[in-house]
């Protein structure tokens, strides 16, 4: 057992009164911070927390417990601080991975500012479309763009992200226009291979209230890109997102569909696997995108 860890996760739990803001706190699951309050009392053979449905507070064993903790925090933090000042310059390979319309568009024209302002890191950079094991893979930062799920892994968001149905007016011409998610259901809808979705779409429309409905088509596609060749040339309608379809739609070329619905997809992550010695090189990166892209992201200045 990671005595010292185990400290400082008890430490988090009491400053918390609650084991979900901890984990929260900590970056760990709600299990993972239970299971070690859990190990830690079978340790000391006693009991360190009164749990009740409504509050956490420690037991008199425990806030002397908490007591000691809190200095082992103090000289956990110090040892890091001194640690990450002597490697606070970002520095060695950092493998990159996004989705591939998003990095070729928005990622690749910031990687050569990223390597003049860190002059002693390296980047291989990854763009592809499929969900990679961020893990398993070797990966050290990886863009995701969806409602992010429970996982082992640190996130950040980093801009918003909407999804717009969308097709071509020469398709509207002859297929005429969808006025309310049902009306799909007579539509060519081109579907995304990697969308957790697939055929069912989720509209929440001005009552507030959830739709679904089950959409078909010709065309499904592993690649944003294909899609959008087949939405300009007419070929049916998608729901994709704004900073592919986006600046067709100011242009004119596509025509965005159901307007007072709503899609409810997400937002675009910066994903790492869970790390308490976080690499400079990574906080470096996931800040400077941050920076880029959370106050306005360039997509949605046309205001469509």
């Amino acid at each position: 057992m990671d005595m010292p860890g185990a400290m400082i996760v008890f430490a988090q739990v009491v400053d918390s009164r609650s084991f979900s803001a901890a984990a929260a706190r900590l970056g760990l699951s709600k299990s993972a911070v239970s299971k070690q309050i859990a190990k830690l009392e079978d340790r000391l053979g006693a009991r360190l927390l009164n749990r009740t449905t409504r509050t956490l507070s420690p037991t008199d064993a425990g806030q002397d417990f908490y007591e000691r903790c809190l200095r082992v925090a103090r000289e956990v933090e110090e040892a890091e601080r001194a640690i990450t000042h002597l490697s606070a310059e970002p520095r060695g390979l950092l493998r990159l991975n996004a989705p591939a319309s998003f990095g070729r568009e928005y990622l690749a024209p910031l990687v050569p500012e990223m390597l003049a302002r860190w002059p002693e890191l390296r980047i291989e950079v990854l763009f592809e479309d499929r969900f990679v094991d961020v893990v398993a893979e070797g990966f050290d930062l990886v863009i995701r763009i969806t409602r992010l799920q429970d996982s082992s892994l640190v996130a950040r968001r980093i801009a918003s992200c909407r999804r717009l149905l969308c097709a071509a007016p020469s398709y509207l011409e002859r297929r005429g226009v969808p006025r309310s998610p049902a009306d799909l259901l007579q539509h060519d809808c081109m579907l995304y291979s990697y969308a957790t979705d697939q055929n069912e779409w989720e509209f929440v429309g001005p009552d507030g209230r959830l739709e679904t409905v089950r959409v078909d088509g010709r065309l499904r596609a592993n690649n944003a890109e294909v899609t959008l060749a087949a939405l300009r040339a007419g070929a049916g309608l998608a729901l994709s997102p704004d900073f592919i379809v986006g600046p067709d739609i100011a242009a004119g070329r596509l025509v965005p569909l159901l307007t007072g619905y709503e899609n409810p997809f997400g937002a675009i992550y910066a994903v790492w696997p869970h790390n308490r010695n976080l690499a400079p090189k990574v906080r470096a990166v996931v800040d400077f995108l941050v920076e880029r892209f959370a106050a306005e992201p360039i997509w949605e200045r046309a205001g469509f």
